[in-house]
């Protein structure tokens, strides 16, 4: 089984920027498909990024040129660099490892998540 926790959240002006990481145990050989999903309060959980095994990257329109998705294979450790930040972007982060490249099938629990908060 592996475990992830993410953090990197908090607090920033619009306009700003913020890196969330997503730190990887256990088994993680098994870890093929990586993403980052959001929430806002009273909104459905969407998915912002995902990164395969291979290295191709997928982003949500309301974050592609802003957000970079990365892989740390060293450190087991995926990273979300959020640049231009928005209050828009105000949510609770969450990261999954997926059984498809599409990132519909999570393969873990839902962690707490890290809360990134912008104001305007």
């Amino acid at each position: 089984q592996v475990q992830l926790v993410e953090s990197g959240g908090g607090l920033v002006q619009a306009g700003g920027s913020l890196r969330l990481s997503c730190a990887a145990s256990g088994n993680i050989f098994s870890i093929n498909v990586m993403g980052w999903y959001r929430q806002a309060p009273g909104k459905q959980r969407e998915l912002v990024a995902v990164i395969t095994s291979g290295g191709t990257t997928t982003y949500a329109d309301s974050v592609k040129g802003r957000f970079t998705i990365s892989i740390d294979n060293a450190k087991n450790t995926v990273y979300l660099q959020m640049n231009s930040l928005k209050p828009e972007d105000t949510a609770v982060y969450y990261c999954n490892r997926f059984l498809n490249t599409r990132a519909t099938i999570p393969l873990n629990s839902w962690g707490q998540g890290t809360q990134v908060t912008v104001s305007s």
